[in-house]
């Protein structure tokens, strides 16, 4: 009787494991630190190309992009050579989150005399306290990072 109850629970583990499986949600973190527009192109293109293989696969993924140091540029509308290439990818992913170092914010714009508030980010960009942190505590929950 023990084997019969071992072996009916073991197949109703398996059968509930490709269900399992396909409710995983991926996660990635794209980390930019630096003021180069092929970097960025580059950390867009990896999480376009991220997205559309997990949504092919039918599987959820979430991807964030932390900027920090001279990164955070790339974000500033006043500054960043890619806004159109950021436009077209993160109008075309959901599931894209866009975050700012504050601390890096914080020093910009002490250097230019201006108010952080005053400095111009992309479109839905979200602050966070600070950026290495942030990918800390991203890797923490289970976060992939890459810094192309």
């Amino acid at each position: 009787m023990k084997f019969r109850d071992t072996l009916l629970a073991a197949l109703i583990v398996l059968a509930a494991w490709p269900v399992a499986a396909a409710d995983k949600i991926h996660h990635l973190a794209l980390q930019i630190s630096d003021e180069s527009p092929e970097k960025m192109t580059t950390v867009l293109n990896n999480a376009a190309n991220v997205s559309r293989y997990y949504s092919e696969k039918g599987e959820e993924v979430e991807i964030k992009v932390v900027a920090f140091n001279a990164g955070v540029n790339m974000m500033r509308t006043d500054k960043s050579p890619v806004l159109e290439r950021l436009k077209s990818v993160t109008e075309s992913l959901p599931n894209l989150t866009l975050e700012v170092c504050g601390n890096t914010l914080e020093g910009m714009a002490h250097r230019e005399n201006k108010q952080v508030s005053d400095i111009p980010l992309f479109a839905g960009s979200r602050v966070v306290q600070a950026g290495v942190v942030e990918l800390i505590e991203l890797s923490e929950k289970g976060y992939t990072i890459v810094r192309p």
